[in-house]
């Protein structure tokens, strides 16, 4: 019989980091650059998707970009609430000066067969590949959503119109030193899972 502890090794320091992952914040620099950027990418490109569509659509804004885009950001939540325009514009433009990195993560949603909740679920698995590559990678991340995510503007700004859509934000970066706490214990199995059994 063949030895296959050596072959499981690798595969169970794997599953060590998925189940290390949480979402990180406050980030620093460096965002994920070069070929660690690509293999995030890469990751979101392996996400299950039904007949092949092919819905997800990554947008990454970093450098000076991504302070035009929390200006932008600030003139949506403007049209939105008008009465708190000035606060909600410096509260998304603090934001975004302190994140590194942003990804958008969509949905380009084809009529057809295919359900679009489907299509969504899609991005959605893309967007959680591509925060355990950052994780697996050294940096950390998050999954924002809230009113930008959801405001019609903004997706048109970033390419979604509709029925396409975004479906968060990713952050990326550098976790800062004071997010080195103990990796908070993970839900009890027991409470969320259920074995379905013939009567």
């Amino acid at each position: 019989m063949p030895d296959i502890t050596h072959a499981r090794e690798p595969r169970l320091f794997a599953l060590d980091q998925l189940l290390s992952r949480r979402s990180v914040g406050p980030l620093q620099e460096p965002a994920p650059a070069g070929a660690d950027l690509d293999l995030i990418l890469d990751a979101g490109l392996r996400a299950p998707d039904h007949g092949r569509l092919r819905p997800w659509r990554f947008v990454v804004i970093r450098g000076g970009a991504r302070l035009a885009f929390g200006e932008k950001l600030g003139e949506a939540a403007a049209v939105r609430d008008p009465a708190n325009a000035a606060a909600l514009a410096e509260r998304y433009r603090a934001w975004v000066r302190r994140t590194p990195m942003l990804i958008a993560v969509g949905a380009v949603v084809k009529p057809g067969n295919i359900p679009e909740i489907e299509q969504l679920l899609a991005a959605g698995a893309a967007a959680m590949n591509m925060l355990n590559a950052l994780h697996m990678l050294g940096y950390g991340g998050m999954w924002v959503t809230g009113p930008n995510a959801y405001d019609p503007a903004v997706n048109r700004l970033l390419g979604f119109e509709a029925p396409s859509r975004l479906v968060g934000f990713l952050t990326a970066g550098t976790p800062a030193a004071a997010t080195t706490a103990p990796v908070p214990a993970r839900p009890e199995r027991a409470a969320h899972v259920a074995e379905w059994t013939q009567d």
